[in-house]
């Protein structure tokens, strides 16, 4: 058996823990640089607030309805994130961490536990352990296990946000209830193509044979299938590496000058190596992309992106850098309003099976100056070592104009207790 343990508006309940004057009020918390929504409250999509609408649009219903608006403080979260995962090890040596705010639970040798008394336990404890509110579905396969999550999350006074799928009626009465476009794996264009074939819901889907199945869909709809069924097919993945690393930022201004670009893009290249090297992996691929403001409708707009090829594998800063900064001079023009632009690392391999060449080498020094280099940032902070070019007297901050206090994660930020 599976257990999904998902945080409900995981952002938002970051923030009624520490404030509980939040609590049955519009929360919505906003993206970098304070741009689009990306998590709400229920009280905040009851008022009909899309996920990803820009924040300048929402003025007028933010005032008229009072809402509460955060903007994104990832280090809280994170903090708070780690809790609940250390939390939920304790009911089971098998975790997957499959989000900031899900994991999944394997349930072996269980036989013998009362799965929906042991699911409501874990909703419990962590809640009264954290002030997250969770909820958990468990099923047999890691497919069910969502159906049963979702169905926990919607019928919470029923299910007591703990929901268990462990009998054939269970199965086929949640298959029905679940619309085929909220089935985990269809995306919009499977979906589209299912309804019209009269495929309405996930139960209906499973009638289906599993030679049309593979033909449409490939062998990953085939093991979606097997999955509803009841038959596992996924397992944990525990401790996969990432197979792209990725660092994009919105500016919090448009540049417009070169400098300006190449100075993030080399910060950006030295945040995703530093992740490189903490998978003990190495890449061969860099993507670099630039792009300008589309909300600007009155300014001429333009996005590029291109794959820069190292000669070898590698996670040095500066062979990364280079290939980054290459790809850069490529794609950047002259005279357009930049707003975004980000640094993707691909082709990564683990560092024992990268490839070597008769026509190259690495260099051996810069294993050991990134190795030196990450045991300093590490014990005195972040970015005390940096390339000369993201340039050491300038001052890059995010617009977080609504950032609550980092209340677990900075010693000045701890909450106060009035106890007079």
């Amino acid at each position: 058996m599976f257990a999904l343990v998902d945080c409900n508006n995981f952002y938002a309940s970051c923030q009624r823990v520490f404030e509980p004057h939040l609590n049955h009020k519009p929360v919505v918390v906003l993206s970098n640089n304070d741009g689009c929504v990306i998590a709400r409250s229920n009280e905040a999509k009851a008022l009909g607030i899309p996920m990803g609408a820009p924040a300048f649009e929402l003025k007028k219903i933010i005032n008229d309805h009072q809402v509460y608006v955060y903007s994104s403080n990832f280090a809280l979260y994170g903090d708070m994130s780690a809790r609940v995962m250390n939390l939920l090890a304790n009911y089971t040596p098998s975790i997957e961490v499959y989000s900031i705010d899900e994991a999944f639970l394997k349930l072996d040798g269980f036989d013998l536990y009362d799965l929906n008394t042991y699911g409501k336990t874990i909703q419990q404890k962590v809640t009264r352990g954290t002030g997250i509110p969770i909820s958990v579905g468990i099923a047999p396969t890691k497919t069910l296990a969502k159906v049963a999550n979702k169905i926990a999350k919607k019928y919470p006074t029923y299910t007591q946000s703990s929901y268990l799928i462990n009998t054939e009626e269970k199965r086929i009465k949640a298959l029905k209830w679940t619309s085929i476009e909220d089935v985990w794996g269809i995306g919009r264009r499977y979906a589209k193509r299912l309804k019209n074939r009269g495929i309405y819901n996930a139960y209906q889907f499973t009638q289906l044979s599993d030679d049309w199945v593979k033909k449409e869909m490939s062998i990953v709809g085939l093991r979606l299938k097997h999955e509803l069924l009841g038959r596992p097919v996924l397992d944990l993945e525990i401790n996969q590496p990432k197979k792209a690393i990725a660092t994009t930022r919105s500016f919090e201004k448009m540049y417009t000058q070169w400098e300006e670009i190449s100075e993030r893009i080399a910060t950006f290249t030295a945040s995703s190596a530093e992740k490189l090297r903490k998978q003990n992996s190495q890449c061969n691929l860099v993507m670099v992309f630039v792009r300008t403001n589309y909300f600007r409708k009155d300014q001429p707009q333009y996005s590029r992106s291109i794959v820069v090829k190292t000669d070898l594998s590698t996670c040095s800063n500066i062979d990364l850098n280079i290939c980054a900064q290459k790809g850069l001079k490529a794609i950047f023009k002259p005279g357009y309003h930049y707003k975004k632009a980000g640094v993707i690392l691909m082709g990564i391999v683990p560092n024992e099976q990268t490839q070597l060449s008769l026509f190259a080498s690495s260099n051996p020094k810069h294993k050991l100056i990134m190795h030196a280099m990450d045991r300093i940032n590490q014990s005195l902070g972040q970015t005390k070592i940096m390339f000369a070019g993201q340039s050491l007297n300038r001052k890059w901050k995010m617009k977080q104009e609504k950032l609550s206090p980092r209340f677990t994660t900075k010693f000045q930020d701890i909450i106060k207790i009035n106890v007079e």
